[in-house]
């Protein structure tokens, strides 16, 4: 029989891992941070690092997952993982590199993970951890990398994984409303891709507020606000709402692209659309997962919709541009938006479990080609 601090420490393992999680501290420089390398059957490790004051262990490792699960969704070289520092992503930039680059050394010895930006870092931040350790992705144009955040990449696979999936929502894209829970990196430009596709944006938040026009919301003013340091409910062409009343806002697509478990059973009944693109990592809990395909919402999840970023940075590591990452981008993401549908049809299952079933069939086959396999 397992005993207690067994049980605890080893109540995330399954088949697939976590094969490490890893706790550093660097009293001395701030630094206080975990890691979690979750399976590198199909290679190294890439996952991205996330500043936060409130995030846990499991909360790590269900991000580590989902990175595993996109990457094999994807059919990448690479492993998944995640690291959370625990600290505010807006203390001043001289303490902020210095957390960065102990963090970077605690994460040395760890060859088989490759840190990327996640929120609250930048390309900057991951340019501070190479110039330490000499890995990461995710870095500066002018260091050679392909800076996802700037380029919008994740966003522009959200806007594929859309199109895809609309007319199975009985959705076409031209004049699709659409509310983005979280106008950061991931959910301006998955904004600006869609706009591009005839869609018009209708509400939008932050961490502050939010704004909500039927008529339509300028996208670029909102993003001038963002840049100035203001809230989008300043935005005076709309009407100003509390982040959370933005759930029960009319719209035709709903894009979650901000912090974890959005979605939950108190709220996703009050959820008034017919398509849900997961723009964020885990943003719906399994109950609300659940909830959305009882009502007949169609919901992309996360890691095939949001793989954006990791294929990317995939790209960039092999050594390749911005315009073979948007290629790779809109092949494998729309390829596996395509092929879930698909299943989910036939099985007459959700898209996640779906998507969830097709991967894990991929992640046995190549954990069946390791020493230690079960």
């Amino acid at each position: 029989m397992p005993t207690p601090f067994k049980s605890d420490a080893f109540s995330f393992v399954d088949e697939f891992g976590p094969e490490k999680i890893v706790y550093l501290s660097t009293p001395a420089a701030g630094l206080e941070a975990i890691v979690v390398i979750d399976n590198v059957a199909a290679g190294p490790a890439i996952g991205g690092v996330r500043m936060a004051p409130d995030v846990g262990v499991e909360e790590c490792f269900r991000l580590a997952r989902a990175m595993t699960l996109k990457n094999a969704a994807c059919g990448l070289r690479h492993g998944g993982a995640k690291s959370v520092i625990f600290g505010d992503p807006a203390m001043p930039m001289h303490e902020k590199e210095r957390v960065i680059r102990a963090f970077a050394k605690g994460i040395e010895p760890l060859v088989d993970y490759i840190p990327g930006p996640d929120m609250g870092l930048d390309e900057t931040c991951m340019a501070f951890v190479r110039d330490e350790i000499g890995r990461a992705v995710g870095l500066p144009a002018e260091l050679g990398g392909i800076p996802l955040d700037e380029i919008g990449a994740t966003g522009f696979g959200v806007a594929i994984a859309a199109e895809v999936a609309a007319p199975r929502a009985g959705l076409a894209l031209a004049g699709a409303r659409v509310i983005v829970e979280g106008f950061g990196a991931v959910g301006r430009h998955a904004a600006r891709f869609l706009a591009r596709k005839g869609a018009v944006l209708v509400g939008a938040s932050d961490r502050r507020g939010a704004i909500y026009n039927a008529r339509g919301l300028d996208i670029e003013e909102l993003t001038r606000l963002r840049a100035q340091g203001a809230s989008v409910a300043a935005h005076p062409g709309g009407d100003a709402l509390g982040p959370d009343a933005l759930l029960c806002a009319p719209c035709d697509i709903f894009i979650p692209a901000a912090r974890p478990d959005v979605l939950r059973a108190d709220n996703v009944e009050t959820l008034d659309c017919k398509l849900v693109i997961e723009g964020a990592n885990i943003p719906a809990t399994a109950e609300a997962e659940r909830r959305l395909f009882e009502r007949g919402i169609v919901a992309a999840p996360d890691f095939i919709a949001n793989a954006g970023g990791v294929i990317c940075a995939a790209v960039e590591y092999a050594g390749g541009d911005a315009t073979a990452a948007f290629a790779a981008i809109d092949e494998k993401i729309g390829r596996n938006m395509r092929k879930i549908i698909e299943r989910a049809d036939a099985a007459g299952v959700s898209l996640r479990d779906a998507a969830t079933s097709l991967v894990e069939q991929r992640l046995r086959k190549m954990n069946a080609t390791r020493r230690w396999h079960v």
